[in-house]
């Protein structure tokens, strides 16, 4: 806060200035759209890579506001967000048919993978069956640690308790650990408690505190992990950017957005595949 009220007159005076001198400048950087999406794309870096471009080729600034899925459509619900950018499509296909958003369009995918200590309590060794793991898991007692906080990583780990027939509810405090928190401090929690852990692969590549934790289960089909955009229904929130929003939207799907979000590496390895249907030629 400027206490100074020599030095907050000035300012004031020089921002007044501003707005006769470069009325374009000030025009440009208050274009922008706000897109609520989970804590994946960006802890893995993906909306480093992309935005810039897109404002680049737009003049279109992107503020995310990086939420697990759950927040971020209730974000985008109460029309705090232009568009939504998450990865839980049952949750996003009843977020259209409520009339909260306009149509789902897939962007990209990647997957899921489980994590443990290299020792492995639990005696799961490498695998590609997820439900046979989580029910070693849950009889050895072997420590799990849960993200607990309705993301789209959370939604997915509890379907796939249930598929497994295992009552985590029941077992919560004991060796399934919640931690209500966000995927990179959930991996914090399970490297040091050397526990296992449901993470995507994005986030996993990106994690530089891997410890004793490594891959343990990966490439089962039920990990499959999509992501789908979606523009905030300005019928139901008339003050959002459609427009603007689309803008973002047509440029993720055009040829353009997909072939920028392929290029994604991290130390060298994919993280996300592009995946839009028909991919636009322009935006």
């Amino acid at each position: 806060m400027v206490s100074n009220r020599t030095t907050l007159h000035a300012a004031a005076g020089l921002a007044a200035l501003s707005l006769f001198a470069l009325p374009s400048e000030v025009s440009a950087r208050d274009r922008f759209i706000t897109v609520a999406s989970t804590t994946s794309t960006e802890n893995s870096g993906l909306f480093d890579h992309i935005l810039p471009k897109f404002d680049a080729a737009s003049g279109i600034e992107v503020r995310v506001i990086a939420v697990g899925t759950g927040a971020a459509i209730k974000l985008a619900e109460d029309g705090n967000a232009d568009v939504l950018f998450v990865h839980h499509r049952p949750s996003e296909m009843a977020f259209v048919a409520d009339g909260f958003g306009v149509k789902r369009f897939d962007v990209m995918y990647n997957d899921f993978i489980l994590v443990g200590p290299q020792s492995d309590p639990a005696g799961i060794h490498d695998g590609t069956n997820l439900a046979l793991a989580l029910k070693k898991i849950a009889a050895t007692k072997a420590p799990f640690t849960s993200r607990a906080d309705g993301s789209g990583t959370h939604k997915m780990e509890l379907s796939l308790w249930v598929a497994a027939d295992i009552d985590v509810k029941a077992a919560s405090g004991t060796w399934y650990r919640e931690t209500g928190s966000s995927m990179g401090a959930t991996l914090n929690t399970a490297s040091a408690m050397e526990a296992y852990t449901l993470t995507d692969r994005g986030t996993w590549i990106k994690f530089g505190n891997k410890g004793p934790l490594i891959i343990k289960v990966e490439g089962d089909p039920r990990l499959f992990n999509p992501y789908g955009v979606i523009l905030v229904n300005p019928q139901r929130h008339p003050h959002t950017k459609a427009a603007d929003g689309q803008r973002f939207i047509d440029w993720l799907l055009s040829k353009t957005g997909q072939k920028i979000i392929a290029e994604y590496r991290i130390d060298g390895k994919l993280a996300f595949f592009s995946n839009a249907e028909s991919p636009r030629n322009a935006f």
